[in-house]
């Protein structure tokens, strides 16, 4: 009796939990499907006060450009705004904080999950501490000196703070996930002739690659999506793209290029959504695997 009525509930959960799916990914997508939308037209019909309605006609598209739709706001961005100077300082720092963080938070977290010491606590909580510390509180502490070594405003000085304020997430993670990694790896292939740090390389680094692929990603997202570190420490030559965006709308004393800032917007947004797309095995096999310890 039981199968039977299971039987019939499930069709009905089925369509409802389909339902639920299908909402949640218009809503979660609208926004960008309607900034994508808005980013070919002119300001008048995508910020219309007048009838909403204008954002969907391109009444006023029409009337400024012959067209329905028109590619202004992305030649002045990237063109005469050149975005793509932005593009590329984004590109170095998010490269370089990735690198690093990886780096120094694979060692530091082998090193803290393999330590049988009182004093690996110890670190790990001084890390959680720092890192739950406001991002603000910290980088007002780092301007004084780097106004003194005339190091202000330059993107070396910024990855560096992106570094130090993203390694306690990058040590506690991939410590986690070496502590998921069984010791007897490590014993058995330095048994077998490897030292330490060949057992490291050659052992645990490709068993735990899903996790290194996840962090990596989230580091990747701190530096990328960073406005207030970016914002405080580059100077307007050296902007990436999330403070660029920023200087787009304008302040109440200087207007702005809205329509620049929504197709910036548009193009910062983009190459989020295909990283996902292609590291999302490896983005989900990482969580996985640092959620349950085995």
């Amino acid at each position: 009796m039981e199968n039977t009525v299971q039987t019939k509930q499930s069709p009905l959960l089925r369509l409802i939990l389909g339902a639920f799916v299908i909402i949640w990914i218009i809503l979660a997508a609208f926004p960008f499907l309607w900034t994508l939308w808005g980013s070919f037209k002119v300001e008048a019909d995508f910020f219309s006060k007048v009838d909403w309605s204008f954002a969907l006609s391109g009444d006023r598209t029409i009337a400024e450009t012959g067209s329905a739709f028109t590619g202004a706001g992305y030649y002045g961005a990237w063109v005469q705004e050149e975005f793509w100077r932005a593009a590329i300082n984004t590109l170095i720092v998010t490269f370089f904080v990735v690198i690093i963080s990886l780096t120094l938070g694979t060692l530091g977290g082998y090193a803290l999950s393999r330590s049988s010491f009182r004093y690996t606590f110890w670190i790990l909580i001084a890390a959680l501490v720092f890192r739950a510390m406001p991002h603000m509180t910290l980088v007002s502490g780092y301007l004084l000196p780097f106004f003194e070594m005339n190091v202000w405003g330059i993107l070396p000085t910024t990855i560096v703070v992106l570094v130090a304020i993203n390694q306690p997430f990058t040590l506690w993670m991939l410590h986690s996930f070496f502590l998921n990694i069984p010791k007897d790896l490590d014993e058995s292939a330095m048994v077998d002739g490897c030292t330490r740090f060949q057992a490291f390389r050659h052992v645990i680094i490709p068993v735990m690659w899903p996790g290194v692929i996840t962090t990596g990603l989230f580091s990747f997202l701190l530096a990328y999506n960073d406005f207030a570190i970016t914002s405080m420490l580059l100077s307007q030559d050296n902007q990436t793209m999330v403070p660029k965006i920023g200087s787009f709308l304008g302040t109440t004393q200087v207007q702005g290029n809205v329509m620049f800032a929504v197709a910036a917007v548009v193009s910062a947004t983009a190459p989020l959504f295909i990283l996902v797309l292609l590291f999302q095995r490896q983005i989900v096999s990482g969580l996985t695997a640092g959620a349950v310890k085995g």
